[in-house]
């Protein structure tokens, strides 16, 4: 999934009349990957500067990605936080890090739905694509061909038949490298996925989720629990799983290197992750 995005068409930047409001803790939403870190998966000085001093200034930073939560909690120590919640699995899992917790961290939230229709679907459409399979468990699942390292951990090799057996997920992901990503959304919508959510990504990527779930739904219920009032949220991200989260928050922040549709719900664009675009915006935080 992680490949070089240099030579990406960048959207022009956008600022919105927002201000930061004296005395305020904001629920600030960051996406890793294309956001925090690039796509060769690195994340500048600048950018871990910036974040932890967001951190440090006490505002509610919750990591939210599509990243599983063995690949999400890195990200966490990096940006230096020891409290606080985390979306991973885009919006599957809700994680409060807690130090007094084992491991440092609990889960708080695991949406799970049955996914072997829509595998069995994706199997006969397109049978060669690779699957990965997160289950409640924790544990990966995943074809022979399956590479990324967005689930942290070593996946236990299974066949596309075994997999559609399968009656609970917290993620399924399909990838099909071998097509273009344009032939790849016309397979993926002409499967017809029903009783799920998913969101094809920048490339021949595949991420579904039980219905209605989405890193806006496991925000809103963050936002709940801290009280934080829907004015005081900011939420940074570049792909289309960021969608939802984007519209949720009152500081909607597309990266420059976004998909145009995602850029064009922001309330602001700023530069691209090779530019550390979320630098400026993490800044007005402070």
């Amino acid at each position: 999934m992680i490949a070089a995005m240099k030579d990406l068409e960048v959207n022009p930047p956008r600022r919105s009349n927002w201000q930061k409001e004296d005395g305020v803790k904001y629920l600030v939403a960051i996406d890793i990957d294309g956001t925090l870190v690039n796509h060769d998966g690195a994340m500048s000085e600048a950018v871990k500067e910036a974040a932890q001093a967001v951190v440090a200034a006490g505002h509610h930073v919750v990591i939210s990605t599509g990243r599983s939560m063995g690949a999400t909690l890195p990200i966490v120590n990096m940006v230096g936080m020891t409290r606080g919640y985390a979306i991973s699995s885009n919006g599957g899992v809700t994680l409060e890090i807690d130090p007094a917790a084992q491991d440092g961290h609990r889960i708080l939230d695991r949406v799970c739905f049955d996914p072997s229709h829509a595998i069995t679907m994706i199997k006969k459409r397109l049978p060669e694509a690779s699957l990965a399979l997160e289950a409640p468990d924790g544990t990966v699942y995943a074809t022979e061909n399956f590479e990324d390292w967005s689930f942290g951990a070593n996946t236990v090799k299974r066949t596309r038949t075994e997999m559609a057996a399968m009656d609970s997920a917290v993620r399924v992901v399909v990838s099909s490298p071998t097509q273009t990503p344009d032939d790849f959304k016309r397979a993926i919508y002409d499967v017809g996925l029903h009783g799920v959510n998913y969101a094809v990504g920048w490339s021949a990527w595949l991420d579904i989720a039980a219905h209605g779930v989405s890193k806006a739904s496991a925000l809103e219920q963050i936002r709940r629990r801290l009280s934080v009032d829907p004015r005081h949220t900011v939420a940074v991200g570049d792909g289309y799983n960021d969608k939802e989260m984007i519209h949720w928050a009152a500081r909607g922040v597309a990266m420059g290197q976004a998909p145009a549709e995602i850029a064009a719900l922001a309330t602001d664009v700023t530069g691209s992750v090779y530019e550390d675009g979320i630098v400026p915006i993490l800044r007005e935080l402070l």
